[in-house]
């Protein structure tokens, strides 16, 4: 029996020229697992919608995000924590309460994620 794969080639026709140019311009390995690591930062549904809300605000806390997304403080505050390991969000204590703010890498990659849905829900 002969299986069809619909994803690869059934043929070996490389382009040597071409490819060897994109090879040369790959990312490296340690840049795309740190790129990889940013991107799944934002590979869940509440991230995300924790990412966009601070996307339309300079800083929120962890009160008025918990709010927004209508989700517990302490989930909140795990998603949160994600986020900032992955370097998407910073933050600061302010008395008692953590204030928090994309990244500039955070807004880019919320923006690319987004697309052009930003200027719908804005």
């Amino acid at each position: 029996m002969f299986v069809v794969n619909e994803d690869g080639c059934d043929l070996l026709c490389l382009d040597l020229p071409n490819a060897e140019a994109l090879r040369g311009q790959r990312l490296a390995t340690g840049d795309a697992t740190r790129l990889a690591g940013r991107a799944r930062g934002l590979a869940d549904p509440t991230r995300l919608m924790l990412a966009t809300a601070l996307l339309g605000a300079d800083e929120l806390c962890v009160c008025d995000l918990s709010w927004i997304s209508e989700r517990a403080p302490n989930l909140v505050s795990h998603h949160l924590r994600v986020l900032r390991t992955a370097g998407l969000v910073s933050s600061r204590r302010e008395g008692k309460l953590v204030i928090y703010r994309l990244t500039a890498d955070g807004r880019a990659l919320v923006r690319a994620v987004l697309g052009q849905m930003e200027e719908a829900i804005r």
